[in-house]
């Protein structure tokens, strides 16, 4: 049973505290569905081959954060949490992680983005995408993340179903 402690996005507001309070809404979405579950229901896999779980999304998107945040305005060197190279997909086989790895490196790289997201003066920042080879704004990453954390939801969506029936925002 999960319980939602989200808070809901303003109805009004900058487009700053707009794209902040969603994207917040969307990282507290993939933490709701996987309140309540142990290491091994969030490490269950949802089909074969494929090695996705809620624990291997938990992942995924600290890579994500970091590859958007920490690598484009921070450090463009700055390595993977999962992998050696840039590989998104290395993160999703959570086979022999745990809610407290997984979790501790996720909330240390959002509290990272969020840093950052504070600290700009304004969302036209730019910074170096070294997998694009071109500057972006801070805006385009906010709004790519946000979409990020909006299709993964979808699948945590149908894992968590899978798992003990939990459907719902």
């Amino acid at each position: 049973m999960t319980v939602d402690r989200r808070m809901e996005p303003p109805h009004s507001g900058s487009e700053r505290e707009t794209l902040r309070a969603f994207l917040d809404y969307q990282r507290a979405t993939l933490a709701m569905k996987c309140d309540g579950l142990t290491d091994a229901e969030l490490r269950r896999r949802s089909m074969p081959p494929s090695t996705l779980s809620l624990l291997g999304l938990v992942r995924h998107m600290a890579e994500v954060e970091r590859a958007w945040f920490r690598r484009v305005f921070e450090d463009n060197d700055a390595p993977m949490v999962w992998s050696d190279k840039i590989d998104f997909q290395a993160a999703y086989d959570a086979s022999g992680s745990t809610r407290a790895e997984a979790f501790t490196a996720w909330e240390a790289e959002v509290e990272n983005s969020r840093r950052i997201e504070r600290e700009a003066g304004s969302l036209d920042l730019a910074g170096y995408q070294p997998r694009w080879d071109e500057e972006v704004s801070l805006r385009m990453v906010l709004v790519h993340v946000l979409l990020e954390y909006g299709r993964h939801n979808g699948h945590a969506d149908f894992l968590r179903e899978g798992i003990d029936g939990t459907v719902g925002a």
